[in-house]
């Protein structure tokens, strides 16, 4: 403050007060709202699907922290958050493994047992429950392999011969969709995913009993799409890539009823809370994450606004990787922040007038070592400070 000449408390206060104060008011209302959760969840009848998916806190392949989401799909809550640092697992690579093991750790020692979890196709997270949680079934979220196929379709379509894909491939990530959607078991869903291939050539009858023919009526005559031609170089390729094994055996484990797209939004939303391109601490790293989860927690059943007429609102939408394409969004109402009043009467009824109590909580987080406590330190001493235009022309 001082290019104003006001006055101001230092740097070094309010982190002081921060630590003292305000990560406690927020790690001790985070753990009450987490504790109720999971309490509704254990009372409550049905299965317990989450799904789960790591954010990192940089761009690129090296980054510091590895924030691991838990989300309940069927009441649409946060439930756990994790974070891990790089060099507690040997790098950044290691750490969406870990995220979910703690995760489920945590989920099984509150009382909370875990049907199903739905997860990218990461093969740490794939081995792990396989090996360790095969009570636990495990599908793929939809998303994660449509964006996959999107690439590779795209790719093929900028191939000489090949440019008629483009035009078709909208359809085939459509048709995705509709195939896992639509299906009651991942071999069914198989089956008709794979009869794309024979649809593209205006084939519509199949040999797989379990999908026998397309779904859809008669088509028109003046088909917008232009069928591929059976043995040309697009045909042959865009079945090489429909009929991939691995992408057959990623379809048969897609979730066909609940995905992960809202851990995606949480995912946008904490860059309010903690940007990608400012350093946090660690617990102020945790406090920020456990602050976005209240906060997407209280809205996460926002209502969809609606005009005079009593008519749905929506919006369109140019994101910038569908290149001049667009998507129709409903329009929310306003978030709501009864959360803040929360933390404001526990910090002034509660943490103030028995901080120590609530600083306990900061003090019993375990903080992993800095970075950069990997490396020796030289001393000083020992080191040559001078100028490179300064030394002996001696090698």
């Amino acid at each position: 403050m001082a290019a104003l000449n006001v006055e101001g408390i230092s740097s070094a206060t309010f982190y002081r007060h921060s630590q003292l104060y305000l990560q406690p008011t927020v790690l001790s209302l985070w753990h009450t709202h987490q504790l109720e959760l999971i309490h509704q969840l254990v009372l409550r009848s049905g299965e317990v699907v989450v799904g789960g998916d790591m954010r990192a806190d940089s761009p690129g392949h090296c980054a510091k922290y590895g924030s691991y989401t838990m989300l309940e799909v069927r009441s649409n809550r946060i439930i756990d958050v994790q974070l891990v640092q790089s060099n507690e697992v040997g790098g950044s690579g290691r750490m969406e493994k870990e995220g979910l093991i703690r995760s489920l750790e945590f989920l099984e020692s509150s009382g909370l047992s875990v049907d199903a979890i739905i997860t990218d196709r990461h093969p740490q997270v794939q081995k792990y429950l396989r090996e360790n949680k095969p009570s636990i079934s495990h599908y793929y979220d939809v998303w994660h392999v449509a964006k996959g196929l999107s690439k590779k379709l795209e790719s093929l379509g900028k191939e000489r011969q090949c440019e008629a894909v483009r035009e078709w491939a909208k359809s085939i990530v459509n048709h995705l969709y509709w195939s896992v959607a639509s299906s009651s078991t991942g071999e069914e869903a198989v089956a008709k995913w794979v009869s794309v291939a024979n649809h593209v050539q205006n084939v519509h009858q199949h040999d797989d009993w379990l999908f026998p023919a397309c779904a859809h009526g008669d088509l028109d005559s003046d088909h917008r799409t232009k069928w591929l031609e059976p043995c040309t170089k697009a045909c042959e390729r865009l079945a090489d890539i429909v009929t991939r094994k691995q992408l057959l055996a990623d379809v048969a484990k897609l979730s066909r009823h609940q995905q992960t797209s809202a851990v995606e939004g949480f995912h946008s939303l904490i860059l309010k809370f903690a940007p990608k391109n400012l350093i946090f601490s660690y617990r102020s790293m945790l406090c920020r994450l456990y602050l976005a989860a209240l906060h997407f927690n209280e809205n996460a059943d926002r209502s969809q606004r609606v005009n005079a007429a009593g008519e749905p609102i929506f919006s369109l939408r140019f994101p910038k990787f569908k290149k001049g394409g667009y998507s129709v969004m409903p329009v929310k109402d306003a978030p709501t922040y009864k959360y803040v009043d929360e933390l404001l009467q526990l910090l002034f009824t509660s943490v103030l007038q028995d901080p120590a109590h609530y600083q306990q909580l900061n003090t019993d987080i375990i903080v992993p070592p800095a970075l950069c406590s990997d490396f020796q330190r030289p001393t000083l001493s020992a080191l040559a400070v001078q100028s490179r235009f300064n030394r002996s022309s001696e090698p």
